[in-house]
């Protein structure tokens, strides 16, 4: 240490002059800058963590880069992006979303737009709006019935279905609805949280509940409302966007209510934009009806499930100046005393008469509403009593039908058929289902030429008819087809 420290100073800053003056080497280059040689070290452990498996490797040896794959990589896109791409999803995929994170939990919520509720206090709660915020299409009934989840016993109807103890016979509205007020206000919690709220369906509610409704959701659009009765109905007067709706009154075995004229004169005076109007299970007459006809301008399709119309009311039908669509399901009876025909009427631009699962016996009745009709181009019978030939051939009113559909209408032959479709000089298709007195043998020539100048033909009377198969082969049934082959 002596001798360093002795060392002559000169010497030191002659040799320190030399060293500056020498040109540089590749040692001195290469180790002047560590980046580019710590960067080589770090792709070379980059590729080895590729390479080797996590489980291999120690923990010193372990980078971030090793713990690459569990990463969540959806954090770098934003809640919008990320939104459009679920929304892309199917909707069986898209449904096990939520249970990925709290973020897709909550991304999941807000895609959801129609919704069935299933217990009431989630809605009083306020968490249907926290989960869900953006619900435009709300189902209250099963919500609204206080059945028992245990039990094993399913009641179903044609609208409604919910458990029921064993020692239940019968459904009191009184003890298995909740209560009217516990209705109103779940609507009204509904109305503030969902205010693009758009179709609601709904039982047992009163016109101050609907009238929350009506005045916090101005996009409403759809209602369907049960246990409906005239009182109710003058809740949904402030809807004046509303364009379709569903009423449902009386219920047998299952609830009662009672909609009259007086419903129906409020209804077409308060809601004047309906273009779909369904009456289920309601009572009226001629009033009532032409009141709709009159009020609602704008109605296109009226539907009639099971009414209780009384007599004369098919008369008020041709006030309907703009009705497309007329529909009869599960009725029991058309119009019992139709009256003159020179009171009836038509509908000028009606396009559709369907009747399914209704009982044609009355002719007088049917008659009277195939007059009513006579402009229609589209005729469908499904599962109708009593439709037999004599009553089939009142629908030779009809001049412009181009569609015709008959399903399970056992009593109609093969001849009643052909003396009806012959004189429609329009028919282009013909769908024939499920008529069993209806036989490919009895088929006319006049008939298979009708049938070769149909745009589209549906033929199977019964499981053991041959004829649709050959006219497959022939082409007919199909319009403009070439029906022989050059040899």
């Amino acid at each position: 240490m002596s001798c360093l420290e002795e060392e002559n100073p000169k010497e030191n800053s002659s040799s320190n002059t030399s060293l500056k003056k020498r040109s540089p080497t590749w040692s001195n280059i290469l180790f002047k800058s560590t980046r580019p040689l710590k960067h080589a070290v770090f792709t070379m452990k980059f590729q080895q963590s590729l390479s080797t498996p996590n489980s291999k490797l120690s923990n010193k040896e372990k980078t971030p880069l090793s713990n690459f794959s569990k990463i969540d990589r959806t954090l770098l896109l934003s809640d919008d992006i990320l939104l459009r791409i679920l929304s892309k999803l199917p909707l069986s995929q898209r449904n096990a979303n939520f249970l990925v994170c709290k973020r897709w939990l909550n991304l999941q919520g807000r895609l959801v737009r129609s919704l069935r509720v299933l217990d009431w206090d989630f809605l009083e709660s306020g968490r249907l709006f926290l989960r869900f915020p953006n619900l435009t299409n709300v189902d209250l009934i099963n919500a609204s019935i206080v059945s028992p989840r245990n039990s094993d016993i399913l009641l179903s109807h044609k609208l409604l279905s919910f458990h029921v103890d064993s020692g239940v016979s019968r459904f009191y509205e009184n003890h298995m609805l909740l209560p009217v007020e516990m209705i109103d206000k779940g609507l009204a919690n509904l109305a503030s949280g969902c205010p693009n709220l758009r179709r609601l369906v709904v039982i047992g509610a009163s016109k101050f509940g609907l009238l929350s409704v009506a005045e916090e959701c101005l996009t409403l659009q759809e209602l369907e409302l049960h246990k409906c009765s005239d009182n109710v109905l003058r809740g949904i007067v402030a809807c004046e966007n509303l364009q379709i709706l569903k009423l449902v009154g009386n219920l047998d075995g299952v609830y009662s209510s009672l909609v009259s004229d007086i419903g129906l004169t409020i209804l077409a005076q308060g809601c004047k934009r309906l273009v779909k109007l369904e009456l289920s299970h309601c009572e009226g007459s001629f009033d009532g009806i032409k009141a709709i006809g009159q009020c609602c301008q704008m109605l296109e399709e009226l539907t009639f499930v099971d009414h209780g119309m009384d007599g004369g009311w098919l008369a008020a039908l041709w006030y309907c100046e703009n009705l497309k669509t007329l529909r009869f399901v599960s009725c029991k009876r058309i119009d019992p005393s139709p009256g003159p025909d020179e009171y009836l009427g038509h509908c000028p631009v009606l396009e559709r008469l369907h009747l399914q699962k209704c009982q044609l016996r009355d002719k007088k009745s049917v008659g009277a509403l195939f007059r009513v009709c006579e402009a229609v181009r589209e005729v469908m019978f499904q599962d109708c009593w009593g439709l037999d030939n004599d009553i089939f051939r009142l629908t030779n009113v009809f001049r412009r039908v181009e569609v015709l559909s008959l399903e399970g209408c056992s009593l109609l032959t093969t001849e009643g058929l052909e003396h009806v479709i012959l004189s429609w000089t329009e028919l282009k298709n013909l769908s024939l289902m499920s008529c069993k007195n209806i036989k490919d043998g009895e088929v006319s020539p006049a008939l298979l030429t009708l049938f070769s100048t149909l745009k589209e033909l549906k033929w199977r009377p019964d499981t053991k008819s041959l004829l649709a198969s050959s006219l497959m082969r022939t082409g007919m049934g199909r319009k403009g087809g070439k029906f022989f082959k050059k040899s």
